[in-house]
């Protein structure tokens, strides 16, 4: 009964608590409200009175910018007005300006109609005088036109040939001064030998008996030399000497050490010729390998092949003109290194050229082509520089020349030809030039003599007065010498002097 009793109690007591706690929980939430509210109230009344105060200074920041908008909009009216008049002003001045324009142009038209007007007088009058000085003179116009022409071009053709001949003598002059002194210095730098090579050798003998040995019974010793050197033996009255004779200086070197060694040794017949023939054509072999080597150490190059050191070699018994081609090279050589240091060029390549220059002429006669074109192929063949080959191949304009050190090469050659001793000419071959010289010169129209003199180093051409005027002499004396150029062959230059001469005779009676 108590627990019970007490279970109610406790019950009833939670339900008090509870709703207690109910209007408890609702007082504070409705004081919350109201002051919430009240909070609310003030913001709101904040916020009218600083909406009145926004308000109240944006009227009057609107009022000033109103002002200031209607004092701004007076102004830019005023400068308006202003800038129309100056316009209303300016088009009355262009309109002002376009009335006195129209009057000018209206004037030029008026005076463009006399001047037209007058044009075609002017040009009836021409015509009119024009055809009076064509009656008066017997002349047309163009003929006039055409002897006017003649006239100024035969003046101008004076004024160009004077100009020419001034600035050719100015140039030769510098040029010939310039060539000189490199020659000479090039000369002069470089000592050789005078000819002594000739196409035929000397053979000593001990006593005049021996002259019967090399003969042999019914002449067999001789035939068996003669056939197996391929050489001329001339066995004559010339005491205690026998004369082989034969154009190839090798044939002809290796046939006067046989012979020698032949009359040396006493036994001469056919097999021990044969013999010491060949002995000696093997030595003559390690000569000329021997010269080629030592020939490229006195020019002062380096780096050739073997092969074309040897061939160069074979040039130490071949001549041209009498001028030993060994020789001849390694002078060429030198003189192309000494011109290439004076002028700036390649020194190694201008010696390498000069002293190569030739070597096509110790190739065999079964190969066909010239002589500089065969030395450029062999040339080629073994490496040698291009340049270089360039410079053989064209040192006889057989080619065009593509490089300075080419030029070099074919200076040097021609110096080295034409100094005083280098070579000499036989009589027949040296009438045969100078004939040719004089006919080439007589074969231009116009000339009445031509003579070869200095041992045709020079040519004097007389023309007839008559037919060849002076200008037509210096066009003559450049034709001729061109076409000596082009046609002969010869050392050093040819100098070519055109002489016009005009005589006036009378009589007094």
């Amino acid at each position: 009964m108590n627990t019970i009793f007490s279970i109610i109690i406790d019950v009833v007591l939670l339900a008090v608590g509870v709703i207690a706690g109910y209007f408890y929980h609702r007082y504070q939430s409705d004081r919350a409200l109201k002051d919430r509210q009240d909070t609310a109230d003030n913001i709101l009344k904040v916020a009218n009175t600083q909406a009145r105060l926004i308000e109240s200074q944006a009227r009057e920041s609107a009022t000033k910018i109103v002002q200031a908008s209607e004092s701004e909009i007076k102004e830019r009216r005023i400068e308006l007005n202003k800038e129309a008049d100056r316009i209303d002003k300016r088009r009355s001045e262009l309109d002002g300006r376009a009335d006195k324009l129209e009057q000018r142009d209206q004037n030029l038209s008026k005076r463009q109609s006399l001047i037209d007007k007058r044009t075609n007088e002017v040009e009836k009058l021409y015509e009119q005088e024009v055809i009076k000085f064509e009656q008066i003179a017997q002349l047309s116009q163009e003929e006039a036109r055409k002897q006017l022409f003649a006239a100024v071009e035969k003046e101008a053709r004076a004024d160009m040939a004077r100009i020419y001949r001034q600035i050719e003598a100015e140039a030769r002059e510098e040029g010939e001064k310039r060539a000189r002194k490199l020659i000479a210095d090039a000369i002069q730098r470089v000592a050789s030998e005078h000819v002594a090579e000739v196409t035929s050798s000397v053979v000593p003998i001990p006593s005049e008996e021996m002259k019967g040995r090399i003969v042999g019974r019914n002449g067999r010793n001789i035939k068996a030399f003669e056939q197996a050197a391929g050489v001329d033996v001339i066995v004559d009255d010339t005491p205690e000497a026998v004369t082989i004779s034969c154009f190839d200086s090798v044939r002809r070197e290796i046939a006067r050490r046989a012979l020698t060694r032949l009359t040396v040794d006493g036994r001469i017949h056919p097999a021990h010729i044969e013999k010491i023939l060949e002995e000696e054509a093997k030595a003559v072999d390690k000569i000329m390998n021997e010269a080629g080597e030592q020939a490229a150490f006195d020019a002062g190059i380096a780096g050739l092949h073997l092969e074309v050191l040897r061939v160069m070699g074979r040039l130490k018994f071949r001549t041209s003109y009498g001028q030993n081609q060994l020789a001849h090279a390694v002078e060429v050589s030198k003189l192309a290194g000494i011109l290439a240091a004076e002028i700036g060029a390649n020194v190694e390549l201008s010696k390498q050229g000069g002293f190569l220059h030739d070597i096509g002429k110790a190739m065999d006669h079964n190969q066909e082509g010239t002589h500089a074109k065969l030395g450029a192929e062999f040339c080629r063949r073994y490496g040698v520089n291009s340049i270089v080959v360039n410079a053989i191949e064209s040192h006889h304009h057989e080619v065009d020349q593509l490089t300075i050190e080419a030029v070099i090469a074919e200076a040097a050659d021609a110096i080295s030809g034409a100094r005083p001793g280098a070579r000499r000419e036989d009589l027949e071959a040296y009438i045969k030039r100078i004939r040719t010289l004089e006919e080439l010169s007589q074969s231009f129209e116009g000339v009445q003599q031509a003579f070869a003199i200095q041992a045709g180093r020079e040519v004097r051409i007389i023309v007839k007065p008559e037919n060849i005027d002076d200008l037509a002499s210096a066009r003559l004396a450049r034709d001729v010498a061109k076409k000596i150029e082009e046609t002969m062959q010869y050392p050093g230059q040819i100098k070519v002097t055109v002489i016009r001469e005009t005589r006036a005779t009378e009589f007094a009676k």
